[in-house]
């Protein structure tokens, strides 16, 4: 079991890398946090993109390596983490989140400031909270693929 959960992790790592940084439409990216349904849909669009190259990168995987996952076991923990990562991706659940637990100094670090956009990179506190909080989820999904 502790081989299934090692190699179910390591799919859904590298698919949720290659879901949220190459698949993940520029649109999606722009428009996910906005209010309102326009956020909300963007976000759903994202998500569903970002599950299926999880889902298309954890089957040759367990294919191969002859993992014997249950089908309803990978509905559960792809759904869980599809929910999670909807949630943070909407920002202010995030920011909120951030705030409530002490960390809004850190999630506003590397922003950038009113009327400019000078930040030339991705190195901020928001997007290295935001990735935390999906690795969490990645880890939750990848015990729930592998036990149940």
């Amino acid at each position: 079991m502790t081989a299934v959960f090692a190699a179910v992790f390591i799919a859904l790592y590298v698919g949720h890398s290659v879901g949220d940084h190459w698949v993940q439409s520029s649109h999606q990216s722009m428009t996910k946090g906005k209010p309102g349904w326009v956020g909300r849909l963007a976000d759903a669009r994202h998500v569903a993109t970002l599950t299926v190259t999880k889902a298309a990168l954890l089957a040759p995987v367990a294919l191969l390596l002859e993992l014997h996952l249950s089908v309803l076991g990978t509905v559960i923990g792809l759904g869980v983490d599809a929910a999670s990562h909807w949630w943070a991706d909407r920002r202010s659940t995030l920011a909120w989140l951030a705030e409530v637990t002490g960390k809004a100094q850190f999630y506003r670090l590397g922003a950038p400031r009113e009327g400019r956009d000078d930040n030339p990179h991705i190195g901020t506190g928001a997007y290295a909270l935001d990735q935390s909080f999906h690795h969490l989820w990645l880890l939750v999904a990848a015990l729930i693929i592998a036990t149940v």
